[in-house]
């Protein structure tokens, strides 16, 4: 019975010395964190596939032309005649009627749209035809000054520049043609 007793003594003041261990927490994540957070392994794959590939640089139509690429035009000029391409020009500010009488590339300005090679080069053929008739004008009135000559067309050429068509003014201004 002395057993028994010591044996249940022993029973009910063990517990009472038992103490759970200290827990200790490590710098790392459960496997549950892990699952939530998700794993950046693919993603990084992914971005290092796609540095080592080379693609092409998106650029605007501005950047294009400061490196002096012409984009081809969306809509052919068919049917339409020079005068049409240079109205619509005008009308774009693109090319600017100026006070000398010859059309001026003014493309900083230039809105809905870009000049094409074809538009510089009829700009280009457009202004070496009005010094072609400027000539023709002074050997047929040679006693009349050429820079009297070119005032006077330009007067009456500036009459029918198209409406909205952009004009430089004698003080050397820019603006758009009142009708």
């Amino acid at each position: 019975m002395r057993h028994r007793g010591l044996l249940l003594w022993a029973a009910l003041v063990a517990p009472g010395c038992i103490s759970a261990p200290e827990i200790v927490m490590v710098d790392r994540a459960t496997a549950l964190e892990e699952q939530a957070s998700g794993s950046f392994k693919d993603v990084e794959q992914r971005l290092a596939r796609a540095g080592m590939n080379p693609t092409p640089a998106p650029l605007t139509p501005n950047q294009l032309e400061e490196l002096g690429i012409q984009p081809t035009p969306l809509v052919e000029n068919i049917g339409r005649t020079p005068a049409d391409r240079i109205d619509d020009l005008l009308r774009r500010h693109c090319v600017g009627e100026g006070k000398d009488g010859l059309l001026v590339a003014t493309r900083r300005r230039c809105r809905a749209g870009r000049m094409t090679s074809d538009d510089v080069a009829l700009v280009e053929r457009v202004n070496r035809s009005r010094k072609q008739l400027w000539q023709w004008m002074k050997s047929v009135r040679p006693g009349v000054p050429e820079e009297t000559l070119r005032q006077n067309w330009q007067r009456m050429h500036s009459e029918g520049v198209v409406c909205g068509g952009w004009v430089e003014a004698a003080d050397g201004t820019w603006g758009e043609k009142k009708c």
